[in-house]
């Protein structure tokens, strides 16, 4: 039944489900940062980024606390007493001086101007710099050499800088940014050292920077406040913030002898300070010393929150008293408005003539009576109206909260209304308090963040007000402003008592108010901090308990209950039991009468309260009540109801058999239940003898059967049957005489407690609780006459002396006389045997007779002759005497005498006085920690016994852990806290010995900082290398593994604990000290079947979990799996060739394994393992077969180990080494010396050549097997490298989002592809051509253009031009540019005209061979349809392939350059193509210079990374690259036109050149000059000047071609001598032919050293990723593959179906040749055809190689790599197989999309005519072209006076015409 449209009061429920609703818990997170202390935070929320000032450090952080850039700000060479920049000689006081953060702000943006931080020091006078807002270790602006007026920060660690930044119109000059002027108000207190004119308050210039005018600088006409005496008015700034039209300052000041805080404001709009007023703000209690503040919100009003503190007597000193104050900012206007209002218009005089108002600052203004609207007229004050103001009232404010640690900053936020302030203080706590008004608030928790380091004022809430960032003196925190989403509960999120918490009710759980989305309805959040919330809660449940047998329906009653809509309902759940309308319980608890069961309201899943109720079962009652069933039944709390002829306990109100006995409840007095309620007869029955019990029973009348009553006696689990009597007494009872019985069992002790109880046939009638016989034995435990006696008289027990031997008996049964006195005591054991001198241990005495009670014994015991005294605690009658040995004062021996009344015992054994020795101690020294095994030496150590032993180190005890013997004592050290000596001490009882001159050291506790590596297999035997402090302190180290059972069984609760802790076990395997600092340790073999639940280092007692030594866990993996080296045949040997390398297969062979780990073994000798990857290791064995280790085998097997893992991969059997047999001596004998001489020589050829043969196939599978692990290898170099590229890129991504790709415009993009190479190409030139003759010309030209429309001429034209002899290929390829360049306008036309061309070329290859079409630019029209690809793809390339050919290229660009190139050769460290590898290991260092750039009339510096061993036009290149980064090459000035100027000092200058005086020559050879040449340092400053024509540097020609740079060439020569750089170029050009062979071979084995390929596939690695993404870019058919390549390949499609050409890979190759090998590679190779950039030589090379893999990746043949691969088709051999597969999805996807694209394509080609018409000079064209008719006129003429059309269009008559206009050709018109 469910619940819908409820009151709130009262529910009635049946069902639910439950499921807790959880959240992550937000933690706090902190990070360590250098620079204490850290003073400055500053928050940029729109980026996202935190900057953080300190000592020395700057940082940028996310939001997360991820630090992305860090800056070093100090120390530099300073002083306060001197002015910058310091000049050591000038100043002798300067020293390296640290450099405090004394501002942080930060500057927005101006339109294209981006923003800038702004960081100002304590050192050179406070001078400040600008710093980019997104990398702040890039410098926007910094003088090294500022002027006075620059100085803004105070120079002082300790003194208080302030500032604000603001914005305001330029009213005194025009021109800026829009009239707009930004200006830094500064307030900085007084410093006793540096200038000493510095006003409190100055105005600082920041934008626009216009020279002569200087950032920072205090301008003549920017305002300041003037003072007249520094020194007087030193104002100790605390806060500056900006709020509507004014800027208010806050500091504190001497007031007359008393300090004051102050509230001071100025009008943004003030130039000149008119405007400045100052009011005392008073915070009630003695709070003077303001120490924080912040501008919030309260109420919805504006308010300055300021944390104030009490001074030191009348000093600014602050002490712990603190309060936080609250300032209304519009009270704070109108106190300020009241002091300039009363001193403008009433002499600073108030209404009673008290003085309100003042000057201030000892000026010599006054307070004026001006006409009284003169503050309405002059706000900001002016020239006539007085100034500086100070108010004599004060502001005043009653504490919020007050606090007994000093409070130094605060923050506020607002939360559903209220507001919320977060103080910082001294102690590193952030305290929370709720502002309840103006005059209160209520501290409601605090947090310790930084424990005993203060908090900074710069306390700071993030953008959407859910953490504080808390900066501390080392620490940056981001701590949350709650955590309510900890509580789980209703109870613990009411308890927490937070003002951002509150309980969502129909949600279930604890949330900021926001976050619960019905929180505007009643009920529905709870506020935590509402003292009247209370959680829901059911009020009441009917009925609350009941019996499990009947059904009934549960109520509910619920107050608070939150409304649901309509259509929602509640529902219940009983425990966990499903929802169903008839609920069926669970049996019972075991043990029990009755289960509670929790009923829980439910929305959905979320329980909304719970109540219990319970169920019982009467007959449980009785059940577990046998001996008292009726009582049990009708005394139960539940009611129940006894049916005595049923024997049932029930919860109906009737029986079946009538009689019913009603729940004491509902039938009160006596109860009427059958029961035996009394023993009549004695309850002392003896054993052995008979005894008649007799029992009284009452209400028995019940019973009307003839069932007979039988006695019952339980002993021991056995039952004994009496027949009854019965007597019916007067009284309405019963007596019930039990049949005698002898009971004869032995009794373990002296009595026995048996109950006894009546049954009338198979009833058992209720006996009252206690009804029991006592049943006793005299003789059970009484072993001796003592113990006998002492037996209570009641009992009748005595000494009887009789036969066969003496013995306790009940008196009755002594057949003799009983004993009245006992023999003496006897004792048969003494421990100990021995004592110290000292006594004070005690001794146990065991034996008979030893006294009937402890009086009989005390001052009756003596030991070697010395009084011991007896201990009642350890007394037993009889058997044992406990005493305490007293002192002998010397060492004696006797025995033990006990005297008892007259008798005396004495013992056998003697008892020895002893004097103990400590002799030595090992170790002497441990971990404070403790867990370290001590080895105590001396004699007579056995004293007393080991209970008595103790063992302390100073206080601490030893744990004495092995048995102790005479010599020895063995204690494990316990934990100390503190280091150093401490004495030995061991305690035999209370007797005291120690060691003399051993002490015991505690030293540090050991601490491991690394341990690597961090995965084993379950074989273990791993070694862990682990590095440390201190390890060597540790007695034994050991590497402990947890481990648990995969599967553990759903158990109870209950049980689930024992279960764990039996199936939990530990392996462990100790470990090795290497030294202090280093220790090994082999991984413990696990069991595959166990999971591992954490691994640990102990060190005795110092436990140091894995995951906390670099927070990543220990990871075993299931062990490496080798395969057997002969799989097919397992029993045959593995057959070898010496020379080659043992390859064994495998799984996961590298997951926790490396290749040094691994060894492996053949026979007796070591396999040299030379590769390892994931599937295969490979050794290189003895060049001759090994011994066998295993004596049932001859052959040597392969073993490899990895750690404790040892396989077995089978025998191993060497081939022969000789190859033929030798020759018998009879055939020796018959051949002659001739023949002998030839076979001889056939045989050394054969060896030599299978040698030979062997060697190449050995060398050719080491380069393999070299390569696939160099690959492996090289990884992590790659990835470092690629980091490194990623934030080099991801400053280059900015690059490209603001200036953009530097992509060439159309003009130039189209003279580089159409004529390649060419200094001057035709788009560039104008007509050449005299002025007379120019219109005649034009006119010609313009005729011979109407012909180039007529297609049967140009056909014509082309194919006569093709079919002469002198027309070369380069002619054809510069006629078809001209065609393209002359036809522009009308590109329709010329692709009908190039399809024309291609359909007849076709035609051709189909006769020959399809294949071979378009493979090279043989025809003008391949060469046509090379640019008509170009134009149509121009778009492509600008709006998607451009920007990353752009990040490829700089990314190849930043590589090369981060390595050597040789100047001369072009070869580089860094590159893809092994022919431009520089192989040598040339030594160099990366060297960053501060370059001086000019920017405007300021000279700013910028770091500059370069190589020591670039030359100097390198470096040169380098700086313009960095400085010029964002513009395009061909706008940067040449470094030919630059000289490099080494700047060391004020006076030296020296300019650097490749070449000069001091240049290095060797013979032939002359380097070139690099830093290293001129012993440049690191950050050394350099400038780049413009090269004056005088200095005539002799450089090295560079030529420039379409923006490519060549590297410098060995043709450079200089009187005979020849340039180099970093290697020698060759100096045998010519080879011989013999040679060449060699010469090749000498060049691959120079490429296989492991370290140059290594640098290519590093290399590879690196560029990946750009690699892809233009190939991407290309080939994906994501976006629509661009109209032209559509039209085009439909075009090749409909060909090759017109010739019935169905092999699909003829039509796939000319796909590739027209568009990527015709286009795209063209691009690749030649990124100056598209991007205005410089590409070198080195860079060509690199990017040959992608672009040969961009043809791999077309082709349609299958990619194998052999032995005679070139190194780069290795390169890529992984990659070409998916590059393939992006081409073949490109061809196909253009394939199946539907075609019919014509109308779109020539639409597209009108647009394109029209764009880039204007950009094309087609009269050169033409006049160029006209060059070609004119060389073959003839045979132009001839053409086309021989077709026949063309005789009908008179085109011969025509070109006649335009002859003779171009060049007055006489013709025959």
């Amino acid at each position: 039944m469910l619940a819908s449209s409820i009151p709130p009061s009262l529910l009635l429920l049946l069902l639910h489900i439950l499921s807790p609703f959880s959240q992550p818990v937000d933690a706090s997170i902190h990070v360590e940062l250098k620079g204490a202390p850290l003073s400055h935070l500053l928050l940029d929320p729109g980026a996202g980024h935190i900057y953080v000032g300190g000592v020395n450090n700057l940082y940028q952080l996310t939001t997360d606390l991820e630090v992305l850039s860090h800056v070093k700000t100090g120390p530099y060479r300073d002083s306060p007493e001197c002015l910058p920049p310091i000049v050591l000689q000038e100043c002798p006081s300067a020293k390296d001086t640290d450099n405090y953060n004394k501002l942080l702000l930060m500057e927005t943006g101006q339109g294209a101007e981006p923003g800038s931080l702004i960081v100002c020091g304590s050192l050179f006078q406070g001078i400040c710099e600008k710093r980019s807002l997104s990398n702040i270790s890039q410098l926007i602006y910094q003088t090294s050499n500022p002027v006075d007026t620059q100085y803004v920060a105070a120079n002082a660690p300790g003194v208080s800088t302030v500032a604000v930044v603001i914005t305001t119109k330029n009213k005194q000059e025009g021109g800026g940014d829009g009239d707009v002027l930004r200006l830094m108000l500064v307030g900085r207190s007084y410093t006793s050292k540096g200038p000493g004119d510095i006003p409190p308050i100055t105005t600082r210039w920041l934008f626009p920077v216009v020279p002569p005018r200087r950032a920072f600088s205090q301008e003549e006409e920017l305002g300041k406040l003037v003072v007249g005496s520094y020194s007087d008015y030193n104002n100790h700034f605390v806060k500056a913030v900006v709020h509507g039209n004014h800027v208010y300052f806050l500091f504190s000041r001497r007031h007359k002898k008393e300090y004051r805080t102050y509230a001071s404001r100025l009008c943004i709009s003030d130039r000149s300070f008119y405007s400045y007023v100052e009011v005392p703000l008073l915070c009630q209690g003695g709070y003077n010393l303001a120490q924080g503040a912040w501008l919030g919100n309260h109420s919805g009003e504006p308010h300055l929150f300021v944390v104030m503190a009490a001074g030191q007597a009348s000093t600014p000193v602050a002490t712990n008293r603190s309060a936080l104050c609250v300032y209304g900012m519009a009270e704070l206007d109108t106190m300020l408005r009241r002091a300039q209002e009363v001193c403008y218009t009433e002499g600073g005089q108030g209404s009673g003539g008290k003085e309100e108002a003042y000057i201030e600052y000892g000026v010599s203004s006054k307070c004026l009576k001006l006409p009284k609207d003169s503050l309405s007229e002059y706000p900001c004050g002016g020239e006539h109206t007085p100034n500086p103001i100070a108010s004599a009232v004060p502001l005043k404010a009653t504490p919020i909260v007050n606090s007994t640690i000093q409070l130094t900053a605060v923050t506020t936020a607002t939360e559903a209304g209220h507001t919320i302030a977060f103080l910082g203080d001294r102690k590193g706590q952030l305290q929370k308090v709720l502002v309840i008004s103006n005059q209160s608030g209520h501290l409601y928790g605090s947090e310790l963040v930084d424990s005993g380091s203060a908090v900074s004022a710069d306390l700071l809430l993030d953008e959407n007000q859910e953490h504080v960032y808390v900066l501390t003196n080392s620490m940056l925190s981001k701590v949350p402003v709650s955590s309510c989403e900890k509580q789980t509960d209703c109870r613990s999120c009411l308890a927490v008592r937070d003002p951002y918490c509150g309980w969502c009710v129909l949600e279930g759980r604890c949330s900021r108010k926001h976050q619960c989305q019905r929180h505007l309805q009643p009920n529905h959040w709870l506020w935590s901090f509402e003292p009247t919330s209370q959680c829901v809660t059911v009020q009441s449940l009917q009925p609350a308990n009941h019996s499990k047998e009947e059904q009934t329906q549960v109520t509910l009653s619920v107050p608070q209950l939150p409304a649901l809509a309509e259509e929602e309902s509640l529902s219940c759940i009983f425990g966990l039991l499903p929802p169903q309308p008839a609920i069926h319980l669970p049996p019972l608890p075991t043990g029990s009468d009755h289960m509670i069961l929790p009923v829980s309201l439910m929305f959905g899943h979320v329980t909304v309260t719970t109540g219990n109720m319970t169920f019982y079962d009467c007959m449980a009652v009785s059940r577990l009540n046998q001996s008292s069933q009726c009582l049990a039944c009708v005394s139960s709390v539940w009611r129940c109801n006894w049916c005595p002829l049923d024997q049932l306990c029930t919860h109906n109100h009737s029986c079946p058999n009538q009689h019913i006995i009603l729940n004491h409840r509902d039938s009160p007095g006596p109860t009427s239940c059958p029961l035996v309620y009394a023993l009549q007869s004695s309850a002392l029955v003896p054993m052995g003898l008979s005894a008649t019990v007799v029992l009284r029973g009452r209400n028995l009348d019940v019973y009307t059967d003839e069932a007979p009553y039988v006695c019952v006696v339980e002993i021991e689990g056995s039952r004994i049957n009496l027949t009854a009597s019965v007597e019916k007494m007067h009284d309405n009872t019963h007596t019930f005489t039990c049949r005698q019985h002898q009971v004869r069992d032995a009794l373990s002790q002296l009595q026995y407690s048996a109950p006894v109880y009546l049954r009338r046939g198979e009833r058992r009638i209720d006996a009252s609780p206690g009804l029991r016989l006592q049943l006793y034995d005299c003789s059970a435990g009484q072993s001796d006459c003592s113990q006998c006696r002492a037996v209570p008289k009641e009992y009748g027990c005595v000494w009887c002396p009789g036969s066969p031997a003496p013995s306790c008996v009940y008196n009755r049964t002594c057949s003799s006389e009983p004993a009245d006195t006992c023999p003496p005591p006897q004792i048969t054991k003494v421990e100990p045997a021995s004592g110290p001198l000292e006594g004070g241990i005690l001794v146990t005495i065991t034996g008979s007779n030893l006294g009937m009670k402890y009086e009989d014994v005390v001052g009756g015991v003596t030991v070697a002759g010395i009084q011991c005294l007896p201990q009642s605690k350890g007394y037993k009658i009889s058997t044992r005497v406990v005493c305490e040995l007293q002192p002998s004062g010397k060492q004696k021996e006797g025995p033990i005498l006990v005297t008892v009344g007259t008798t005396r015992g004495r013992s056998t054994k003697m008892f020895t006085y002893q004097d103990p020795r400590l002799q030595d101690l090992v170790p002497n020294k441990g971990p404070v920690s403790g867990g370290t095994r001590l080895t105590i030496k001396g004699r007579q150590l056995l004293t007393g016994q080991t209970s008595d032993l103790s063992a302390f180190l100073g206080t601490q005890p030893c744990y004495i852990v092995e048995e102790v013997n005479d010599t020895q004592l063995v204690c494990q050290t316990g934990s100390s806290n503190r280091t150093g000596l401490v004495p030995v001490r061991v305690l035999f009882g209370k007797a005291e010995r120690t060691i003399p001159n051993i002490t015991f050291h505690y030293l540090e506790d050991p601490v491991i900082t690394n341990a690597i590596p961090a995965e084993s297999f379950y074989a273990g035997g791993r070694v862990i290398r682990v590095e440390g402090r201190n390890l060597d302190v540790v007695q034994q180290p050991i590497i402990s593994v947890w481990v648990e059972p995969l599967e553990i069984q759903r158990v109870k609760r209950k049980k689930r604990l024992a279960l764990l802790t039996s199936k939990q076990q530990l392996v462990s395997e100790r470990c090795s000290i290497l030294s202090s600092s280093q220790m090994t340790c082999p991984t413990p073999r696990v069991n595959p079947e166990v999971k591992v639940k954490g691994v640990w280092f102990q060190l005795d007692n110092v436990r140091v979990h894995y995951e906390s030594i670099k927070g990543k866990s220990f990871t075993y993996y299931p062990n490496p799996v080798l395969f057997p080296i002969n799989r097919e045949n397992l029993d045959v040997p593995f057959r070898f060739k010496p020379g080659g390398v043992i390859a064994v297969e495998g799984q996961d062979l590298t997951r926790a394994m490396s290749k040094e780990e691994v060894k492996a073994w053949l026979g007796d000798q070591e396999c040299d393992v030379k590769t390892l990857d994931s599937t295969h290791l490979y050794c290189d064995p003895p060049e001759v077969q090994p011994l066998s280790v295993d004596d049932s085998n001859e052959l040597p097997s392969l073993k490899v180990f990895m750690g404790n893992l040892q396989v077995d991969l089978g025998l191993v059997q060497y081939d022969s080494n000789s190859l033929l047999p030798a020759v018998p001596l009879a055939a020796q004998i018959g051949l002659g010396a001739g023949a002998a001489v030839i076979i001889l020589s056939v045989l050394v050829i054969i060896l030599m050549y299978r040698r030979k043969s062997k060697q190449a196939l050995r060398d050719y599978k080491k380069v393999l097997l070299q390569l696939e692990t160099l690959e492996i290898n090289v990884g992590d170099q790659c990835r470092k490298e690629f980091t490194d590229l990623m934030t080099e890129m991801m400053d280059l991504s900015s690059d490209v989002g603001g200036p953009g790709v530097p992509l060439l415009d159309y003009r130039i993009y189209a003279e580089r592809v159409f004529f390649p190479g060419q200094q001057t190409a035709p788009l560039s030139r104008q007509l050449d051509l005299p002025e007379s003759r120019r219109q005649t010309v034009e006119q010609g030209l313009q005729q011979l253009n109407n012909l180039l429309n007529n297609r049967l001429f140009l056909t014509r034209f082309i194919h006569t031009l093709e079919a002469q002899q002198g027309f070369s290929q380069r002619d054809r390829g510069y006629v078809a540019s001209l065609l393209t360049m002359a036809l522009h306008d009308k590109l329709e036309y010329f692709t009908e005209v190039m399809k024309s061309l291609l359909q007849d070329l076709v035609q051709q290859y189909v006769a020959k061979n399809p294949k071979l079409m378009l493979r090279r630019t043989e025809t003008v029209v391949e060469k046509m349809l090379t640019n008509w690809m170009s134009i149509c793809l121009y778009s492509f390339l600008k709006e998607v392939a451009g920007e990353p050919l752009y990040m490829l290229y700089r990314a190849i660009k930043y590589q090369v350059d981060k390595g050597p190139v040789d100047a001369v050769t072009g070869k580089a460290k860094r590159t893809l193509n092994d022919s431009h590898l520089l192989r040598e290991d040339i030594e160099y260092c990366s060297v960053t210079l501060t370059v001086l750039v000019k920017n405007g009339v300021e000279v700013q510096p910028c770091p500059v990374k370069v190589l020591d061993t670039d030359t100097i036009t390198q470096v040169k290149d380098k700086i313009l690259d960095q400085v010029y980064r964002g513009a395009p090459f061909s706008q940067r000035p040449s470094a030919d036109s630059l000289d490099l100027e080494w700047r060391s000092g004020q006076a030296g200058h020296l300019t650097l050149s490749d070449d000069d005086v001091t240049a290095v020559v060797q013979g032939r050879w002359k380097r070139l000059n690099t830093l290293q040449h001129y012993k440049v340092p690191d950050g050394a400053t350099v400038a780049l000047i413009p090269r004056s024509q005088s200095s005539g540097g002799v450089g090295v020609n560079q030529v420039f071609q379409t923006g490519e740079k060549t590297p410098m060439l060995e043709g450079e020569e200089e009187e005979g001598l020849r340039l180099w750089h970093l290697v020698k170029s060759s100096e045998d050009p010519e080879i011989p032919k013999h040679r060449k062979s060699s010469m090749r071979e000498r060049e691959r084995a120079k490429a296989i050293p492991e370290i140059y390929l290594t640098r290519l596939l590093s290399m590879k690695g690196t560029l990946q990723k750009f690699v892809d993404d233009v190939f991407v870019a290309i080939l994906s058919t994501k976006r629509p593959p661009p109209i032209a390549v559509r039209f085009f390949f439909d075009f090749l499609d409909d060909m090759a179906e017109k010739h019935g050409i169905d092999d699909p890979e003829t039509v796939h190759i000319w796909k590739t040749n027209s568009l990527p090998l015709r286009f795209w590679v063209n691009i690749l190779k030649n990124p100056q055809f598209v991007l205005d950039v410089q590409v070198t030589d080195s860079i060509d090379a690199v990017l040959s190689v992608i672009a040969q893999t961009f043809i791999d990746s077309c082709t349609t043949s299958e990619h194998k790599v052999g032995r005679d691969s070139p190194v780069n088709k290795l390169l890529y051999a992984r990659e070409i197989p998916r590059y393939k597969q992006l081409v073949e999805r490109y061809y196909s996807d253009i394939h199946s999309a539907a075609s019919g694209c014509y109308q779109e394509m020539n639409s597209t080609l009108t647009e394109l005519s029209g764009s880039f018409a204007s950009e094309m000079n087609n009269l050169v064209a033409l006049h160029e072209l006209y060059k070609y008719i004119n060389k073959y006129y003839d045979q132009i003429i001839m053409s086309l006076e021989e077709d026949s059309s063309g005789q009908k269009m008179q085109l011969a008559y025509r070109l006649q015409q335009v002859a003779a206009l171009v060049e007055n050709k006489v013709t025959d018109l």
